[in-house]
């Protein structure tokens, strides 16, 4: 499954700060076929022994749903994980991380073993990582189009220089 415009900016936040990302990945291979589970985003940094598994939704569904979904890719992501990276050593911890535009829940920072984070929080990440970054001296590679497009806008966006 292709990743939508959300997967795909929360990969481009972690590869940017130098995490190695893995992205849609099939675990679990069945006898007959197929494969158990997709974990959208894994992401590994080597330095900081970080391991990161992030799953980004557009999804309006109850939380007990979600936790159904929810337990299953991260019970998932534990289980098949550490054989992402053979050969090279990982921390045991997995920071399982389920992200969300939509659900209210403001309380809400547990959800089947990982924790909770909503779009807001996200995304202020991301200003408070980019947002003093000037487009012509400091500018984003663009093989980061959607963190390159937020950098356009944190310069812009509230400022004199839009009026021309």
């Amino acid at each position: 499954m292709a990743a939508n415009h959300f997967e795909t900016l929360v990969a481009e936040w972690y590869e940017f700060r130098g995490f190695y990302v893995r992205r849609n990945v099939q675990v679990g291979k069945r006898s007959a076929g197929g494969y158990e589970c997709e974990l959208d985003i894994v992401a590994f940094h080597p330095e900081q022994r970080a391991l990161v598994h992030l799953e980004p939704s557009l999804d309006s569904d109850s939380w007990a749903k979600r936790e159904l979904r929810y337990k299953k890719k991260f019970e998932a992501g534990r289980r098949y994980i550490p054989t992402l990276f053979r050969g090279i050593p990982i921390p045991k911890h997995i920071d399982q991380v389920a992200l969300f535009v939509y659900g209210g829940g403001r309380g809400r920072t547990q959800l089947a073993g990982g924790r909770v984070m909503f779009i807001k929080d996200f995304m202020s990440e991301i200003h408070a990582g980019i947002g003093h970054r000037k487009v012509n001296n400091a500018a984003i590679p663009e093989v980061f189009p959607h963190l390159r497009t937020l950098q356009f806008a944190a310069q812009y966006w509230g400022t004199n220089e839009l009026a021309g």
